[in-house]
């Protein structure tokens, strides 16, 4: 078609020379658009409606010709230098701005944008292309919800485009109308250095001074704009509005137009992903680009309502930056389209700073941290509000859950729990917001309490070796729950009597008990690992008394079909196969499809499988630990984590054991399981379980090995255990009619029966979840050292290994 329209133009002419008919041509169509204002009197017609946009085209097509055509690659041809040399993209923005005729901003967008694309000229670096490009910036951003929002956004995809080729351009597009200053104050070239084309920009003069274009434009802009142009044409010069690439990008992604706000969306992506470093040192240095992100962010979160229900927070998943909105069948609620979009521009944050250049990456994680969590967050969760506290909990929850960037997860890490990794102590004050947290998941609300644990589940799924270390693990290094005396029992029958336990002995609840001391004996530390295996799981099903029992009677199995199911299941070889072994087993005996399969069944049976309508008790506990199992060891194995527990030096010197403030809140709630409800009792087992997966060799000795001596005065997991067991033989002789009672209770949790209150129903629901959890333990025993391992040790497996 171009080589069509330079023949026509040279007929028309009748010349020889091509160029001399192209630049005739190009000044007649710019001709006809500015007689259009002087010849116009009605100021009603449509821009599209008058001949102004066939001859931008027309105009735009010569350009394009012209270049084709130049025998010299990276000369500018006559018709380029016309269009520079005269202003007429300035005049075109300043048409623009007067919208005359209606419609007219924008063919000028439309115009700017293929001119830039389409001419492989260096355009950006004259200044009689970089003004108005810089004024059309400042114009789109004025209009919000603008009628021209779909041209602003091509527009600005063309220059993001311009700015990935030559990503020094970046600075020179932010800057404006600053540098534009600079360079006119202090006469400096208007061209970047890199600019070696032999056009120099008629623009200014030889000493710097901007010249005056000789054009009829000129005349026109005097006698015809000035009926039509609004008075402040040069506030766009001078004005003190900031706005440049970046605050229009950020405009148009709040546009309420998805395709608008989504192509912007990815051209911010694009700038702030440039591998260039000085470009993105720039970014953070030079400009607003991280403050207005977050900003926009707190603007979102402040527009939330106050009263927003945890459930639906915690419902509301899938969200996402390019689909920031729930799928159209979930039930509404208040405040549903304000979380979504928030959650959406969160999403977003996460995901500029997991795609952004690291310089980038890191101003923009640490943006977040100061102005969004410190700022912002931080006295909603320090509020003594229980509806603040609740609501800006779950809605921490649901951003962990969507966090992905490691930038920006330190950052969260940092906020949530500090930066101190030393061994904690009982009278110690531990970081604001940490020691506020642990305090609310032992809450008198039990609302918050079963919220705060959910926050602190989803923390410990992320993949930050500072979590684990923060909240457990640096207490637990030098093994001070150890005690000195004796060495390891081969056996648990070679331990204490349950009645001989201290922590049955009346003096233990004595806050001034202090056993005397042992000898300074080093424990032996390794012993033969498929007895341990098999006693640990024994230890965690037998704990729970036959009274207490009721699995067996809807299950049709009982508690010594367990152990030899699993072993049937993974006995040899055939362990590696245990997967899709219990897959099967899933579908067959649920009659749903694994993916209905749930993620987190805690208890398994209670909140999974029962529920699913499986009757198998062994298989489900197993595939859900083992497949939880097998996600944690691959997301530690990276952080180089030992085999075997660290061998006692008997000339360290002796310190006092003390489990942490994150450890002792869920022992003393695991202590109180029955008299707790039922929903509380199943976030903390569920938080339990989910440390006991861990593969360090002192996480499971500490929770999962009921054989080791402890220190005096020191508790685990299983001492809390047996604790409650001697609690609840108590009192299972104050109910009548306790089997029956509790076995009601167990078919109401499981939709088996009418949900009908019962006297002691807190205990009899805490006593299910107990035995589910003891269950459950044996599970995770179980998947983490199967039976013929060829490792004889107790020692956790190897990372990313079963």
């Amino acid at each position: 078609m171009l080589s069509r329209l330079g023949a026509l133009l040279q007929e028309a002419v009748g010349a020889r020379e091509p160029s001399i008919d192209l630049l005739q041509a190009f000044v007649e169509h710019w001709k006809g658009i500015t007689h259009y204002y002087i010849e116009s009197t009605d100021e009603s017609t449509p821009a599209k409606k008058t001949d102004i946009p066939w001859r931008l085209k027309q105009m735009l097509d010569i350009l394009v010709y012209e270049e084709q055509q130049q025998a010299a690659a990276g000369e500018a041809g006559p018709c380029l230098e016309y269009l520079l040399q005269h202003k007429i993209l300035e005049t075109l923005c300043t048409l623009g701005k007067a919208e005359y005729p209606p419609g007219m901003r924008q063919q000028v967008f439309q115009f700017f944008s293929k001119v830039l694309a389409q001419v492989q000229h260096p355009l950006l670096h004259y200044l009689s292309v970089h003004r108005p490009v810089q004024k059309l910036l400042r114009l789109g951003g004025t209009a919000s919800g603008s009628v021209t929002e779909k041209e602003e956004v091509q527009f600005t995809t063309v220059l993001c485009s311009k700015i990935q080729q030559d990503p020094e351009l970046l600075a020179y597009i932010l800057e404006g109308k600053k540098i534009v200053g600079r360079k006119k104050a202090c006469g400096e070239p208007t061209a970047l250095p890199k600019d070696t084309t032999s056009h120099g920009d008629k623009d200014c003069s030889h000493d710097g001074a901007p010249a005056r274009p000789q054009l009829d434009g000129e005349s026109f802009g005097a006698q015809a704009l000035n009926s039509h142009m609004p008075a402040e044409t040069e506030e766009l010069d001078g004005g003190t509005t900031e706005s440049n690439l970046i605050t229009s990008l950020l405009g148009l992604c709040q546009s309420k137009k998805s395709r608008v706000a989504l192509k912007a969306q990815e051209n911010l992506l694009l700038l702030v992903s440039m591998a260039s470093p000085a470009a993105a040192t720039y970014l953070v240095q030079s400009s607003a680009c991280c403050p207005a992100i977050v900003r926009h962010l707190c603007q979102l979160y402040r527009s939330m309502p106050v009263f927003l229900d945890p459930a639906d927070i915690a419902a509301l998943e899938g969200i996402s930056w390019r689909l920031p909105s729930a799928p159209s069948d979930e039930a509404s609620f208040p405040g549903k389209e304000a979380l979504a979009a928030f959650l959406g521009w969160f999403d977003y944050c996460d995901h500029l700073i997991t795609e952004a250049h690291t310089v980038v990456a890191d101003a923009l994680a640490k943006a977040v941290a100061e102005n969004f969590f410190v700022e912002t967050l931080q006295p909603q969760l320090l509020h003594v509000s229980e509806q603040s506290i609740l609501t800006s909990t779950a809605l921490l929850t649901a951003m962990l859950r969507q966090l992905r960037s490691p930038a920006l997860l330190r950052e969260a890490v940092a906020f949530l729990l500090g930066t101190d990794r030393q061994p904690e102590a009982p009278g110690n004050n531990p970081h604001t917001l940490y020691a506020h947290l642990i305090g609310h998941c032992d809450h008198l609300s039990d609302e918050i309490s079963i919220t705060t644990l959910r926050l602190f589940e989803e923390l410990l799924q992320k993949p930050h070796e500072g979590i684990i270390r923060s909240l457990v693990l640096r207490n637990l290094e030098g093994r001070p729950y150890m005690a000195w005396g004796s060495p390891e029992p081969e056996s648990y029958e070679d331990t204490l009597d349950l009645e001989e336990d201290p922590y049955f002995t009346d003096s233990f609840l004595d806050s001034g008990f202090q056993p005397r001391a042992k000898p300074r004996l080093a424990p032996a530390t390794s012993y033969d690992g498929k007895t341990a295996v098999t006693e640990i799981v024994n230890s965690f099903l037998c704990l729970v008394p036959e009274e207490a029992k009721t699995s067996a009677f809807l299950e049709e199995t009982g508690y010594d079909t367990y152990v030899h199911d699993a072993y049937g299941l993974v006995s040899g070889s055939c362990y590696q196969l245990l997967l899709p072994v219990l897959q099967n087993s899933w579908v067959i005996s649920s009659g749903f499809p694994l993916s209905h399969l749930p993620e987190d069944p805690s208890p398994s049976l209670l909140r999974g499988a029962l529920s699913a309508g499986s009757q198998s008790p062994g298989p489900l506990p197993l595939l859900s630990r083992l497949s939880q199992f097998q996600e944690c060891s691959s997301r530690v194995a990276s952080w180089g984590w030992p085999l075997t527990p660290t061998p006692l030096d008997p000339h360290e010197p002796e310190r006092p054991f003390f489990e942490g403030h994150f450890l002792r809140v869920l022992f003393d709630r695991m202590s109180r399981i029955l008299d707790q409800p039922y929903s509380l009792n199943l976030q903390v087992t569920s938080v339990l379980s989910r440390l006991a997966l861990f593969p360090h060799p002192h996480i499971h000795e500490y929770l999962l090995d009921p054989y080791i001596s402890l220190a005096p005065g020191c508790r685990s997991l299983f001492s809390v255990l047996v604790r409650v067991i001697g609690d609840l033989m108590q009192r299972i002789q104050r109910v009548p009619q306790f089997p029956g009672k509790l076995l009601l209770v167990r078919k109401q949790l499981t939709g088996q029966a009418p949900g009908e209150q019962l006297d002691h129903q807190t205990l009899l629901q805490g006593v299910v979840v107990l035995e589910e959890f003891c269950k459950e333990l044996a599970a995770i025993a179980f998947v983490k050292f199967p039976p013929h391992d060829p490792r004889q040790n107790v020692s956790p497996a190897p990372e990313g290994q079963v």
